[in-house]
């Protein structure tokens, strides 16, 4: 490991003190806002909506003051944890829950909760004629206090409360439009592959304890150096895999696209501010363990560079807004995960590029809804066209993310997207160039498909008007309308997608200038390295040119290929090999049948079988045999004396015979 590259020491963890003291209510407040909602029923129909919106407000605005307050101290303070109560003390486990209140863990919850506050007022709008809007509220409130309790404990089981909180509440919302069969099928899909993860973790978590005793997070951090080597390259792995499920990365990303089955503002919580940023923030939270383990950090670089070309691949192909949309966080999340796994080169990178796609993927996200409130639910692309016209706030909003997705100068992608490409740069002469080419593909194959959908959406001709809304599930019982009316959307959703825009504008420029995020997660990451101070395969100065120059080929070609030629309603069906297998997401969900499901299927029959002829069979065997036997033993029993008598005369008469035959024998 390079010198430049060493781990920092660790700051003191100090107690809470001050406003520090009353971080409970960042998590008591959406989770009292659910408990209300979830019991008071169809009697807080008329107002749940609103303290679903109050609570996560109040939320955001507890997370400023104690945001505020860390900023005031020196560095080296800004690391406290707040302990709530003894939980579990079971021998030698001994597991408090309380808060880390540390720059980690405010940036993320300033990012759950004011990104949150913006859906949930964005939702009052979207839902405004949903009869269960009320359970939408209670299951949002739901969502963000599971993922502050993720963020904000000090201690991986706490952690891990939060993690299947996050997984409890993701199933209900992927599965919210309950008469839908394929939202039902998505919601377990999520759940399952998740726990596939979850296994992970949890398998991380009981090493952590066998080698040192405790999973507290100052404790852990403070005593990485006495793990076995061996069993740290495991921990990191595992947590790896926790990470991979979470956050839809590679080989367990085929989820992801199928949430979007959930209501909109969902989709935006989850890959904005939620439940895909989880994975990233487990690897930077335990960056005392990947600092010294070199193996775990290599193979989160590697997953990450696959899984942001799977997301950027499959994204040209889908004609679906949201899937397009939820593979390019597919994508995007690659990204982060490629700039943890570098270390504290690519620690800040990471982070930073996570805050600016909490912005720019939110407002795509809303924006989509917004599509979809103005067109009838519609989210095929192949059916707008010409949109920009009559909804003139989506367009510039959404176009406000789209050039920020796309890395596009001076917008916030622009500084966040590049700050991992040049860290990628410097992973060593091999790594570097295949990690650093990946990276900057991507940035090209992004720029395609996003200026693909801004053609088919919002420009060229009005091909919705030849056509007739459809049916968007056989279980809707409304009618569709008869003709597409597209409308701008009402104030609550404009307002919050406006909000959005702006820190889609301007949120790059602001946390990359100056170092200022970097310098202010030192307390929790390490004092951040600049990729100019890293041997590097090329200048990385020349990086945000050959970026730009990538972004203006991948729109160029986009505006060739879509933009300059008529677009057919109807999905051509005669494509290319590589068109079939990106519509096929690169046959992730085959493999996946192939080599889990279909084999799981086989073992769980096979042991069925064994169970039911082998143990059952054993057990039922023994049992059917006592009982044959006694029936038959049963009819000698007639109740007449005279058998019975015939019987000891008869068992007389063996037993005298016997003996005389063994009698005559010995003399």
């Amino acid at each position: 490991m390079s010198p430049l590259l060493a781990a920092a020491p660790l700051p003191e963890v100090l107690p809470a003190e001050g406003a520090a003291g009353a971080a409970w209510l960042l998590v008591a407040l959406p989770a009292l806002g659910a408990l209300v909602l979830f019991v008071g029923g169809r009697r807080t129909d008329r107002w749940g909506h609103l303290l679903g919106v109050a609570t996560v407000v109040a939320s955001f605005v507890v997370a400023v003051v104690l945001f505020a307050g860390s900023l005031a101290l020196p560095a080296e303070e800004r690391v406290r944890d707040l302990g709530l109560y003894e939980w579990i003390a079971v021998g030698s486990l001994n597991v408090e829950f309380g808060l880390r209140i540390d720059p980690l863990s405010l940036t993320f919850a300033l990012l759950i909760t004011g990104v949150g506050s913006l859906i949930h007022i964005y939702s009052v709008g979207y839902m405004s004629h949903d009869p269960d809007r009320r359970k939408f509220f209670a299951q949002l409130n739901l969502f963000v206090a599971a993922m502050l309790v993720l963020v904000l404990g000090n201690g991986f089981v706490t952690l891990y409360l939060g993690w299947e909180g996050v997984g409890l509440a993701s199933y209900l919302l992927i599965g919210f439009y309950t008469g839908r069969r394929s939202a039902g099928s998505a919601a377990k899909k999520a759940f399952l592959m998740n726990r596939v993860g979850d296994v992970g973790l949890a398998l991380a978590i009981f090493l952590l304890f066998v080698e040192l005793g405790t999973t507290q997070y100052a404790e852990v951090f403070a005593r990485a150096g006495e793990i076995s080597p061996g069993a740290l390259t495991a921990i990191t792995l595992l947590l790896l895999l926790g990470a991979c499920g979470k956050s839809g990365q590679f080989p367990l990303q085929a989820w992801l696209p199928d949430a979007m089955e959930g209501p909109t503002p969902v989709s935006a919580l989850i890959h904005a501010a939620t439940m895909v940023t989880a994975g990233v923030y487990l690897i930077a939270r335990s960056n005392p363990l990947y600092d010294l383990a070199p193996v775990g950090q290599l193979v989160v670089t590697i997953i990450g560079a696959i899984t942001l070309l799977i997301g950027a691949i499959v994204g040209c192909a889908y004609d679906d807004i949201k899937k397009v949309l939820a593979y390019s966080t597919v994508s995007q999340i690659g990204y982060m995960m490629l700039a943890v796994g570098l270390g504290p080169v690519g620690y800040a990178a990471a982070i930073a590029h996570l805050l600016t796609h909490g912005f720019f993927k939110a407002g795509l996200f809303l924006g989509a809804g917004s599509v979809m409130h103005g067109m009838a639910d519609e989210t095929d692309m192949r059916r707008f066209g010409g949109l920009w016209r009559h909804m003139p706030v989506t367009f510039w909003t959404f176009t406000a993310g789209f050039l920020a997705l796309i890395g596009f100068p001076f917008f916030s992608g622009f500084y966040t997207k590049d700050l991992i490409i040049e860290a990628s740069l410097t992973a060593g002469p091999v790594a570097g160039w295949i990690l650093g080419g990946a990276a900057l593909l991507a940035a090209g194959l992004t720029a395609f498909y996003m200026t693909r959908l801004m053609l088919m959406t919002f420009f060229g001709p009005e091909r919705w008007r030849d056509l007739h809304p459809r049916r968007i599930d056989a279980a809707d019982l409304e009618d569709p309308p008869e003709h597409y009316h597209p409308h701008e959307s009402v104030a609550s959703m404009t307002v919050p997608m406006i909000l959005l825009a702006i820190g889609s504008v301007g949120a790059g420029a602001f946390l990359v200038g100056g170092e200022r995020l970097g310098h202010y997660l030192e307390a929790s990451l390490g004092v951040p390295v600049e990729p100019y101070d890293v041997p590097a395969v090329f200048y990385v100065g020349l990086v945000p040119y050959l970026a730009t120059a990538l972004m203006l080929v991948g729109a160029g070609t986009a505006y060739l290929l879509v933009g300059r030629r008529e677009v057919p309603v109807e999905r051509p069906q005669r494509v290319s090999l590589p068109v079939r297998a990106a519509r096929a997401d690169l046959f992730a969900n085959a493999i996946n049948e192939g080599l889990i499901a279909r084999p799981g299927i086989w073992l769980s029959r096979a042991l069925v079988y064994l169970d039911n002829r082998g143990v059952d069979g054993v057990v039922n065997g023994t049992a059917a045999m006592l009982g044959g036997t006694s029936g038959r033993l049963r009819r000698t029993q007639t109740g007449f004396v005279r058998s019975y008598a015939l019987t000891i005369l008869g068992g007389s008469v063996v037993l005298v015979a016997a003996l005389l035959t063994v009698g005559g024998l010995g003399g």
